[in-house]
């Protein structure tokens, strides 16, 4: 009989579900039918099969938005609000890969032009690479799922995902409604496992595609591990920078700053955490982030009311009182917050000015914390934010574009940017951290790409 484990509530540890357990030889056993099922030519999907499953997928989710923003809220923590928002991207990222299927195309490659090449046409198409393995991590427990799974089915590679032991509900019910709508056994399974198993997922050579959210340490350890020829891509966390300079719109900019920094408690990739303002408006941007902070409704993330949720679990609320203690040793000013509320909630922080080492500035807080530094130029403000060697989403606020342009061109990042929050993102853009912060990128139709092989078909024919 399989082990389960009991999934708890972030906020109150009440239990609000139990999942199976996978020993080593189960994590195998679906390697094996994943691999069976890829090599099962004959049972391989159609491209309007796919389309026709996923429509299905896309109308049972749509029928179950309140239940399945219950089930996310009640496992990751996530307020209410949020987790809904959460619920419906993930609704349209099935729907972005639907759409991608009628542009995912090959190419002519030009022949003729050379003695060598004539007499021949060239034509390119799009293969499914493999066997998909995906880890995923905590935050976003539905839709990052979706963002891992939904395009391997697209494009016609069977997929094992293994979600976060503190969150693996939304996962596994996402691969029972594309079984609900009709996909197969076999080319969608989800495994709840311990860390062993999980590294036998990952560096097996029967995948052949690894995509990873979470922490850089595990990432770029399973990188170094992944048998030849399987393709990686890692998404790990950035510390993100935000430059103020004198013009920007402090009263538009406030709530974007704080719904980039204290959305899902600041446990977010891409969440606001250093913000550079320039000494002629800091007090001015200190004080009404500050008083936006304080406002902030904390608290259990099933109550619609609430704003900022629990930290994932105890610990991590201890560490964030630990790094913001550290700040103020480092000559940071608490300015709002600075304690916890409970077991399991932080106050969403505000401090200024601490030291360029301390904590808070140097490492990914993944708490309701965020830091405003003063600076007397901007050719400062962007060589401090350069100063990590993470590289994932910046911005910068101003009203002058030569200065946003001069922003845009030297902050480390993958995207930066103007007169908007860190975190913000849509489903089809390109995402992903450079650097530390990962590898490759993700968003739906990139995914898809990358988890393709292009092959090529050249036909030579007889001179007439």
């Amino acid at each position: 009989m399989s082990k389960t484990i009991e999934v708890t509530s972030p906020f109150d540890g009440k239990v609000v579900g139990e999942v199976p357990f996978s020993t080593t030889q189960e994590v195998q056993a679906a390697i094996d039918l994943a691999e069976k099922t890829f090599l099962d030519h004959k049972n391989a999907l159609p491209k309007f099969k796919r389309i026709e499953i996923l429509e299905n997928v896309m109308k049972i989710m749509s029928s179950q938005v309140e239940e399945l923003t219950k089930l996310c809220a009640s496992e990751g923590g996530k307020p209410y609000m949020d987790s809904k928002v959460e619920v419906n991207r993930a609704i349209n990222g099935v729907q972005l890969a639907i759409e991608h299927l009628g542009a995912f195309e090959g190419k002519e490659i030009a022949m003729g032009h050379t003695a060598s090449s004539a007499n021949r046409m060239a034509y390119t198409f799009k293969e499914p690479i493999g066997v998909v393995a995906a880890i995923s991590a905590f935050n976003h427990p539905f839709n990052l799922a979706v963002h891992q799974v939904i395009p391997a089915i697209a494009v016609g590679c069977p997929v094992i995902i293994k979600p976060a032991t503190q969150t693996p509900m939304s996962a596994i019910k996402l691969v029972e409604i594309l079984e609900e709508a009709g996909l197969p056994k076999g080319w969608a399974q989800a495994v709840v496992c311990g860390r062993d198993a999980g590294e036998l997922l990952a560096t097996s050579p029967k995948v052949d595609f690894l995509t990873f959210i979470g922490s850089g340490a595990v990432g770029w350890y399973l990188n170094s591990k992944v048998s030849n020829g399987t393709r990686v891509a890692l998404e790990h966390g950035g510390v993100a920078p935000v430059i103020v300079e004198p013009d920007a719109d402090i009263d538009a900019m406030i709530p974007d700053l704080g719904k980039g920094g204290f959305y899902h408690a600041g446990q977010v990739c891409v969440s606001v955490q250093r913000v550079y303002v320039h000494e002629s408006i800091c007090d001015e941007v200190a004080t009404k982030l500050t008083n936006y902070a304080s406002n902030l409704v904390v608290g259990d993330q099933m109550d619609p009311k609430t704003e900022v949720g629990p930290l994932i679990n105890n610990n991590e609320v201890d560490r964030v009182e630990e790094w913001v203690n550290e700040a103020v040793q480092k000559g940071g000013k608490i300015l709002t917050g600075g304690k916890r509320i409970s077991a399991s909630c932080y106050e969403p922080t505000v401090i200024l000015n601490p030291a360029d080492d301390a904590l808070v500035s140097t490492k990914e807080v993944f708490g309701p914390v965020v830091i405003i530094y003063s600076y007397s130029d901007i050719d400062e403000a962007i060589n401090r934010a350069n100063g990590l060697e993470v590289s994932f989403q910046a911005a910068v606020f101003t009203k002058n574009i030569d200065t946003a342009l001069n922003a845009v061109k030297r902050l480390n990042g993958t995207a930066v940017m103007v007169n908007d929050h860190t975190a913000f993102r849509v489903d089809w853009m390109p995402f992903g951290g450079a650097k530390a912060s990962g590898l490759g990128l993700g968003g739906i139709h990139h995914s898809m790409e990358e988890m393709s092989n292009e092959k090529m078909m050249v036909i030579k024919s007889p001179v007439l």
